[in-house]
C-alpha cells in the first residue's frame, strides 16, 4: 500500500489486547507513534513489533500527554487514536481519496461506533459521537485538560465513514473505568470552583438515565442499552459524591 506522510499518534498503558488492532487499521500512515506510560504487560513489543515508535514517558493527563505525543510526529498531519479504537476499512479508504484535499486549517471529526456487551451499540447517545481524530500540527493542538481534552482548530469538517471503538473489555471493565473517570470528574468540577449540591447528585443521574434510555432510545439497543444507562447515571452520581469527599476533605486539613 502507498504511504501517506501521516502520522498515526496514539498514547497507551497496558494496552496489549489493543494495540496492534489500532495500528494495524492504518496501514497508509508512513509514521506510527506510540506514547507509553510505563505498561507492566507486552504494550510496548507489540506496538514495536507493529512498526511504531515507542516513547516511554511518565503520565502528564490526557490532554499534556496526546500534546507530547503529537510533538513526537514527524508529519504535520496527525492521526490520533487512542488504544482501544480502530479504523474501519471504510474510513481508511475515505481518508486515503480525500488526503490530497485536506484542509490544513480543519480538525476532522469520525463518527465513533462503539462495541459493547456484545452487540455494536447505535443508541443512547453512543453514535455517531463523533471525535476529532485527524488534524495538522502545524495549525492545531491539544489543550491541557486533564480529561475531556480536545483539539483547538479554527474549524471542523466531518468524515462519514466510522471510528471502531472496543469501548471496555467487559462490565468489570466499565466499573473501573466509571470509578476513574468520576474521580477525575470530580477534581474538573472543583477545580473550576464549582461546589457540591444535593440537588444536582439526585437529579442529574435520574435525567441522565431518561436521556440515555428514553430521549436517546437507549431501549432499542436491548439489554445492553438499559445497562449503560444505568451505568451513565451511576457514573454521574459517584462524580458528584466523590466533589462531596472532595470538599470534606479539605475543610479537615
Amino acid at each position: 500500500m502507498t504511504k501517506l506522510p501521516i502520522s498515526l499518534v496514539v498514547i497507551a498503558l497496558n494496552e496489549e489486547a489493543h494495540i496492534e488492532r489500532c495500528i494495524r487499521s492504518v496501514p497508509f500512515a508512513d509514521d506510527v507513534v506510540v506514547v507509553d506510560s510505563f505498561s507492566t504487560d507486552r504494550t510496548v513489543e507489540i506496538a514495536e513489533k507493529a512498526g511504531a515508535r515507542v516513547f516511554q514517558e511518565k503520565w502528564r493527563g490526557f490532554g499534556p500527554q496526546k500534546a507530547f505525543a503529537a510533538e513526537q510526529a514527524k508529519n504535520s498531519w496527525v492521526l490520533s487514536l487512542d488504544a482501544d479504537e480502530a479504523l474501519s476499512p471504510e474510513l481508511a479508504s475515505e481518508i486515503i481519496e480525500k488526503f490530497a484535499s485536506l484542509d490544513t486549517e480543519a480538525g476532522y471529526l469520525f463518527p465513533r461506533k462503539s462495541f459493547h456487551l456484545g452487540r455494536w451499540i447505535l443508541h443512547g447517545g453512543w453514535y455517531p459521537d463523533y471525535q476529532l481524530r485527524l488534524f495538522n500540527k502545524s495549525k492545531s493542538k491539544w489543550d491541557s485538560a486533564n480529561v475531556h481534552e480536545k483539539v483547538k482548530v479554527a474549524k471542523q469538517l466531518k468524515m462519514t465513514s466510522p471510528l471502531l471503538h472496543y469501548v471496555f473489555d467487559d462490565l468489570s471493565d466499565q466499573i473501573v473505568t466509571n470509578d476513574r473517570y468520576s474521580a477525575l470528574g470530580a477534581r474538573e468540577l472543583q477545580a473550576k470552583g464549582q461546589r457540591f449540591s444535593y440537588l444536582k447528585m439526585i437529579f442529574k443521574p435520574f435525567g441522565k438515565f431518561v436521556e440515555a434510555y428514553f430521549v436517546k432510545a437507549g431501549f432499542l439497543d436491548g439489554l445492553p442499552g438499559f445497562i449503560i444507562a444505568i451505568g451513565a447515571a451511576y457514573s454521574l452520581f459517584l462524580k458528584y459524591a466523590k466533589l462531596w469527599e472532595l470538599e470534606r476533605v479539605k475543610e479537615s486539613n
